[in-house]
């Protein structure tokens, strides 16, 4: 079972944005800006199901 570079790094990209919107939700948080927070928390719930498609893509490819 390999992986293909292209997998890998979109994979990569989508777990990084999650960390950006994570970290950005706290920050809102902090500085109560509640939008933004419900904003960030509604981006991070829907880029989850694109990291997750991208891997069973992934790991069927033979």
């Amino acid at each position: 079972m390999k992986r293909s570079y292209r997998g890998v790094i979109l994979l990569c990209f989508v777990l990084l944005l999650n960390i950006i919107c994570t970290q950005q939700a706290v920050n809102s948080y902090f500085y109560e800006r509640y939008e933004r927070v419900v904003l960030f928390a509604v981006l991070n719930i829907v880029l989850f199901p694109i990291a997750i498609w991208i891997y069973f893509r992934e790991r069927d490819v033979k």
